[in-house]
């Protein structure tokens, strides 16, 4: 993983065989982030799990065992203790220009990844919601 920063704008370049969440989590150790929006990202990944929430309680996980390109990353990244919480979507492509979107779980790079983030000093935090059964977003 490379990455640089100027003016709470964090560039970050993924390599072959990194996992996309340790790797942005790492980024985001390095250059102290408190809360972040993930901007953009793209590239390829050859293995990839994503998500559909139905109700509480009820969340389908599926694995994509392809290599795929990273169409769209978005979503927003909390500090929590010495952790970080990543809420991320994701539209991957295949080769047959198929798309398939959903909650971003996990992923490997097949060939790079490029991810940009903008980070912010907004306090937010991740509890868990009763109502809905997620770890939803707080604003102090």
């Amino acid at each position: 993983m490379q990455s640089k920063e100027d003016e709470n704008i964090v560039f970050i370049r993924l390599f072959t065989d990194e996992n996309l969440n340790i790797e942005l989590k790492k980024a985001c150790k390095k250059h102290d982030v408190k809360t972040a929006v993930i901007l953009s990202g793209v590239g390829q990944l050859k293995e990839s799990e994503i998500g559909y929430f139905k109700t509480k309680g009820d969340y389908l996980p599926e694995k994509i065992n392809k290599t795929c390109e990273i169409l769209m990353l978005t979503g927003n990244i909390c500090k929590k203790e010495d952790d970080y919480i990543l809420h991320s979507h994701i539209i991957l492509g295949d080769k047959n220009k198929n798309a398939i979107g959903g909650h971003f779980i996990n992923g490997t790079i097949s060939i790079t990844a490029e991810i940009v983030i903008i980070k912010t000093n907004i306090n937010i935090k991740r509890k868990y919601d009763e109502e809905t059964g997620l770890q939803a977003l707080f604003l102090d």
